[in-house]
């Protein structure tokens, strides 16, 4: 199979899908890789190193785009990459289809073969590719989140490790799954205080131990979340639902409710975001006031550190590309479930049931 990695154009997006040792993976098992020229070089990976993993670099996007079989990325296609889409082409990436009806109307139109790197899900119902990016992204949170507090930045001056004779910060995290749980460690390392809410027991009793008493843990019901989100400096919004839209947690008369210049950093922004106040943003502009209170909503924060993340991603996804690569979509599910589930759109039909319920659609399996 022909294998194409194009230069990511999403603003300030400088990962890249495959490193060069990945490129050399698929090479071994008789694949044909087309790198576009530079698209590595924001990660740290030069086109010399993918030409010796046996590569080929390229200069057009629309060569690889038309040539490939495979496109390997890590963002969502652009408006301006829809044209390069076609029937039977087989897209692996970041797609959050829940919160893109224009991307679906157009995967659909073209009859891409999407699948997910966020819905491929194992029998324990973790997300093994969507696990890198999470525990970037939050361990990223409360560096940024302690930046969104600056009074320069329109916070509320605050440091969330406080100082001698004076209380540290308040960091309310909604969510216990992995992004939350990284968020809430990195908290607690400054010696904020730090409060984490799910609404699963055992989980909460997990983090709970895990993270040695360091952390109050919460149940999350409208009563608690609300008084718990009204009391706090910071908030990091770390739910998700696999493939569907993240669920509206925080009204916009709640976010008004909270304390001047406190923070909401939201890291289910990519699937809607947890907050009726929440926007996506870019790191260009990453921030915006709403209702007295900066919000932080970046849909690509691993960006922020494309060599870790690249390293972090294409350790997850190149086992299941291969097998993609190796026996097609339809093969590849059939023998793997994982890959089945990360499947969203396929011959003009969405595949995913969340997906497929978030935009009012029916869903369709290939495999019945």
């Amino acid at each position: 199979m022909i294998v194409g990695v194009p230069t990511e154009i999403k603003p300030d997006e400088r990962r890249v899908a495959l490193t060069p040792a990945g490129a050399a993976a698929f090479r071994h098992h008789d694949h044909t890789v087309l790198v576009q020229r530079g698209a590595g070089l924001g990660s740290g990976f030069a086109d010399n190193e993918y030409r010796a993993a046996g590569a080929r670099v390229t200069d057009s996007a629309a060569a690889i785009w038309r040539r490939a079989a495979l496109i390997l990325k890590v963002k969502e296609p652009q408006p301006s990459e829809f044209r390069y889409l076609r029937p039977g082409l087989i897209l692996f990436t970041y797609l959050h289809l829940a919160a893109e009806r224009g991307l679906t109307r157009e995967l659909l139109k073209r009859r891409v073969d999407a699948l997910g790197y966020e819905t491929v899900q194992l029998d324990d119902g973790s997300l093994p590719l969507l696990a890198p990016m999470s525990e970037v992204a939050g361990r990223l949170a409360i560096q940024v989140g302690g930046w969104c507090l600056e009074a320069q930045n329109g916070g509320r001056g605050v440091l969330l490790s406080g100082a001698p004779g004076v209380r540290p910060g308040k960091v309310l995290i909604i969510g216990g799954g992995i992004a939350g749980f990284n968020a809430s460690r990195v908290a607690a390392g400054v010696g904020a205080e730090v409060t984490i809410m799910d609404i699963n027991p055992t989980r909460l009793r997990y983090l709970g131990d895990l993270l040695g008493g360091r952390v109050t843990t919460v149940m999350s019901n409208r009563a608690t979340l609300e008084e718990e989100v009204t009391n706090c400096d910071l908030v990091i919004g770390a739910v998700l639902v696999p493939g569907a839209r993240a669920p509206r947690l925080l009204s916009a008369k709640i976010v008004s409710q909270m304390r001047p210049g406190a923070a909401i950093v939201d890291l289910s922004i990519d699937q809607g975001g947890i907050a009726e106040t929440s926007a996506p943003t870019t790191h260009a502009r990453p921030t915006f006031i709403r209702n007295g209170v900066v919000h932080y909503c970046v849909t690509n924060m691993p960006a922020m550190v494309p060599h870790t993340s690249t390293f972090a991603l294409t350790n997850a996804t190149l086992t299941y590309a291969l097998e993609i690569a190796d026996h097609g979509i339809l093969e590849a599910g059939l023998q793997n479930a994982a890959i089945r589930h990360g499947v969203n759109t396929y011959d003009g039909h969405v595949v995913h049931p969340a997906v497929a319920q978030a935009l009012k659609m029916k869903p369709h399996s290939p495999w019945k």
